[in-house]
Parts: C-alpha cells; structure tokens; sequence
C-alpha cells in the first residue's frame, strides 16, 4: 500500500450538483430554480417564520401569560442550614456577607430567612426579609434578627 494509491471506499463519496453550467448539464437555463417569482431571483430570502402564505405558527398560538418586570427574587436561607453554618464556622453573627463567602448565596442575591429546621445556636442574623416563624425561632433561641437593607 502507498500513500499515491489511497482511494476513498466505493460509493462514499459523490460529486457535488453542478448547478448553472450550461444546457448540457441538465441544471441550467433556470438552474433548478423554476420559473418567476421571489424564489427565482438572486438576493431572494424569506423571512423568519414565513410558512408559504399559511398563518404563521407564532400568530397561530394565543398569547398567554404575564411577566412582572418588578418581582424580586429572594434566595431562600432556612434554620438547619443556618446551625450547620455556625456549627462548622464556629459563628455567632451571620450576614449576607458571610453567606456570600461560604457559597451559599450569589453576588447581589437577596436573603429570605425562612423557619425550617431547628436552631440551637445563640445567632445574630441579619437578611434582607425573615419569615414570622424563622424571626420567632431566632428569638426563641436567644438571638437577634435584624433587617438589612
């Protein structure tokens, strides 16, 4: 075997459609574009979503729904992960910041403290928002919950 003689396998390979070169050919005249229309002429191009005339799927389907360019979305922080944090960091003060710090939320994420779980720990805590039974459960335990802004 030499490198001159490789040849692709049989039948793998085809010739490409040579469209426009002449009456001999067999493509050429209106080279396989039919006759008149937008189709036929250079620069043609349909626009998106154009379906050959029939409504559009887009104007098809009904518009639906609602979205609230106001909404903040809050980044749910409950009890048990809050005593996991301080047990393992050895904490007593919990903010955003050190949240943010042991990857428990991301940049600008807005802290919601919500009650599941149980806290042991005396913890001060500050967040943006705290559920009534998450404030509650702080209290009970002998800390503080504070707002921040």
């Amino acid at each position: 075997m030499r490198l001159q003689s490789l040849k692709p396998a049989q039948g793998s390979t085809k010739n490409r459609k040579r469209i426009a070169r002449g009456q001999g050919s067999g493509k050429g005249g209106t080279a396989t574009r039919g006759h008149k229309g937008a189709q036929s002429r250079s620069g043609y191009s349909k626009k998106v979503g154009f379906e050959g005339g029939q409504m559009p799927l887009q104007r098809r389907v009904p518009k639906f729904g609602f979205k609230n360019n106001n909404k903040v979305v809050m980044k749910p922080i409950n009890l048990d992960d809050l005593q996991a944090l301080s047990e393992a960091k050895k904490l007593t003060e919990i903010t955003p910041e050190v949240l943010r710090e042991n990857g428990m939320i991301g940049k600008g994420d807005v802290v919601k403290v919500l009650g599941r779980g149980e806290l042991k720990a005396k913890l001060t805590v500050k967040a943006h928002k705290f559920s009534k039974t998450a404030q509650e459960a702080i209290e009970k335990a002998g800390g503080s919950a504070s707002v921040e802004e």
